[in-house]
């Protein structure tokens, strides 16, 4: 017999019971059920979070099983969505879980974060239409959003309070007019101290233009931690943030923390030059 309290109770001395019962009640969405929604669907369920909006419309592969939390023999050509909203449950029978299985539209993403207290970005990195949709209608909305990026063996972060700097003045996509530019603008945003890439021993395999890239499982873990770490801060009101123009990059694989700030975002002298970098390292090979 499922009690929720029961279930939870591990988590008291680090949370109070009062804060338990908060969680119970708060609703987070997630964009995207692969790597990272996956394991911060499932970080945020065992935390006792107890109501979700998910959405995916792809369906679990074997190149998956690296890394996301849905995926098994068993899984093999399901919904994410679908199975991501199954573990929930599983984990927490009273989890009021709703799924979005054809993927956020203009026409579908109001629903998407109605109730909404924090919304937490788990998209495919290419994903760069539907990103900046959600982003623009949680700021018009006043919903926190944290961004969690798997880079390696490690996570760049960065979080987005209502009244603090916007994603947009960040990211600054709108600077750029191709897409292929505006994507280079959130690699650099995400990553400006790029602790990863000196130890990417294939590096063919990060091919931009073919819109892909290679993952492994501790990325995704360190993104769950840290992302599952601030939806407690912020579902609870407690514990310090670092937001935007201020970033966090942690590598397990350099065992280096890099604390980052771009005042003005991408429009940031320095960011203008990796702008420019970048670019010709994946756009003029």
């Amino acid at each position: 017999m499922f009690n929720y309290n029961d279930a939870f109770s591990r988590n008291i001395g680090w949370i109070t019971e009062e804060e338990q019962e908060v969680l119970r009640t708060k609703r987070v969405a997630m964009a995207g059920a692969g790597g990272v929604g996956s394991e911060h669907t499932v970080t945020l369920a065992r935390l006792g979070v107890g109501k979700f909006n998910i959405s995916d419309f792809d369906e679990y592969e074997v190149h998956n099983f690296n890394r996301q939390a849905g995926a098994f023999m068993s899984t093999i050509n399901r919904p994410k969505c679908e199975v991501m909203a199954e573990i929930t449950k599983d984990i927490n029978p009273e989890a009021d879980v709703r799924v979005f299985p054809e993927g956020i539209f203009e026409h579908n993403v109001d629903e998407f974060l109605d109730g909404v207290d924090l919304y937490v970005d788990s998209l495919d990195f290419f994903a760069l239409s539907a990103r900046k949709l959600v982003f623009r209608k949680c700021q018009e909305k006043g919903i926190p959003v944290i961004t969690a990026a798997p880079l390696g063996m490690g996570t760049a972060f960065l979080c987005f309070m209502p009244g603090g700097m916007s994603y947009e003045e960040y990211f600054r996509f709108e600077d750029k007019q191709t897409e292929d530019e505006q994507l280079i603008q959130f690699l650099i945003g995400l990553s400006p101290s790029m602790l990863q890439r000196d130890y990417l021993v294939v590096p063919e395999k990060a091919d931009f233009n073919a819109k892909k890239g290679p993952s492994i499982p501790m990325g995704v873990k360190f993104c769950g931690a840290v992302a599952g770490t601030y939806a407690l801060k912020i579902l609870l009101n407690r514990g310090e943030l670092v937001c935007a123009p201020y970033g966090l990059h942690y590598d397990g694989y350099k065992n280096k923390l890099k604390k980052t700030w771009r005042p003005g975002g991408n429009r940031n002298p320095l960011q203008k030059i990796m702008f420019s970098i970048a670019k010709k390292l994946v756009l003029d090979k």
